[in-house]
């Protein structure tokens, strides 16, 4: 406690970090039951603050039953238990069904007594900042969805490294030791495209199409794997930003990730007289029940969104610190 350290120039309150230094110490067996805590004054002085901003950190603590006050004697290590109820920040991007999916299936693995706040930043970083420094010391716990291809290492990393939980994509230049539950989009993208490799060469061609204009956020690592598949296997490739209904040809195949242009593609098929799967392919990401019955049946590359949110309430009420990739996979339907 005594060689807590405190930074002045982090958006979180000095009275939180006191009390993130506090249950970080009981946590990590440094701070022992019945033990004495530094005094007002002291830790005032030692750490240039304002002798209110401790007293309000032991208050904090004193009302949580995690530290005591003796008359005239200081403060003592009240308690060891120091699982407080969870009081969750889930940070999305954007609302669609398999993010109800994955937070159907978060809460669920959740204690009953946990509180969840879900919050979208749309992919705009000004929003996703200002989210995230807002709510500092707010939460005992902060889940994160960091959709973004540029780098938010510096912002992500002002949440404290034992309260962060990353969501369907890490962040590889964030150092610390946080969870994670996270896609190989790469990795992932490759693997069901090859073994959807005898059917696509039935096709002269695979069309991927980046819905730019739906703000539709597609991993880099996607499109990595997606050009050296393609490569690999000499499949004639393209990447496109917007779909148009010109696109659309008969005897190539197609990768959809808005689901706009999934019904405006299916629409164009019909128009044109096509037969899905077999004059024109389609592949969708991301599957939705939706997509299980849509013109027959539509082909996707989905990771398991209700394992993903399983898993990151499971590692959120353990207080379990490690990283977990959710396999991806390709269900193949009749679409393809």
């Amino acid at each position: 406690m005594r060689n807590a350290i405190i930074d002045p120039d982090i958006e979180q309150p000095k009275y939180q970090q006191l009390i993130d230094a506090v249950l970080t110490g009981i946590e990590q067996g440094r701070l022992a039951l019945g033990q004495q805590l530094p005094s007002i004054n002291e830790l005032a002085g030692k750490h240039s603050m304002a002798k209110v901003t401790v007293a309000k950190a032991y208050e904090v603590l004193r009302e949580r039953g995690v530290v005591m006050a003796r008359h005239g004697k200081g403060f003592y290590v009240a308690s060891t238990d120091i699982r407080a109820p969870l009081n969750v920040l889930v940070l999305f991007d954007t609302l669609n069904a398999y993010k109800e999916m994955l937070y159907d299936a978060l809460k669920a693995a959740l204690p009953p007594e946990a509180v969840i706040n879900v919050f979208f930043h749309h992919y705009n970083l000004t929003l996703f900042d200002s989210l995230i420094r807002n709510n500092l010391g707010r939460y005992t716990a902060y889940v994160v969805m960091p959709h973004f291809n540029e780098d938010v290492s510096e912002v992500v990393g002002l949440i404290p490294a034992d309260k962060l939980l990353l969501i369907d994509q890490t962040i590889p230049s964030l150092p610390g030791d946080f969870m994670a539950v996270y896609q190989d989009f790469e990795r992932d993208i490759y693997t069901a495209l090859t073994a959807a490799l005898t059917r696509l060469r039935h096709y002269t061609k695979l069309t991927l199409v980046l819905s730019e204009d739906h703000f539709q956020y597609v991993p880099t690592g996607t499109l990595e794997g997606f050009r050296r598949f393609c490569q690999d296997n000499a499949l004639p490739g393209e990447v496109v930003s917007t779909f148009s209904d010109a696109l659309v040809c008969a005897g190539e195949a197609f990768l959809l990730f808005a689901e706009r242009d999934l019904i405006a593609f299916i629409k164009q098929v019909n128009r044109s007289g096509w037969t899905l799967g077999q004059d024109v392919g389609l592949i969708a990401y991301d599957d939705t029940p939706v997509k299980e019955i849509l013109a027959g049946g539509i082909t996707v590359i989905s990771t398991d969104f209700a394992r993903m949110g399983t898993t990151a309430g499971q590692l959120l009420s353990n207080r379990t610190r490690t990283k977990i990739a959710n396999p991806g996979r390709l269900i193949m339907r009749h679409s393809l």
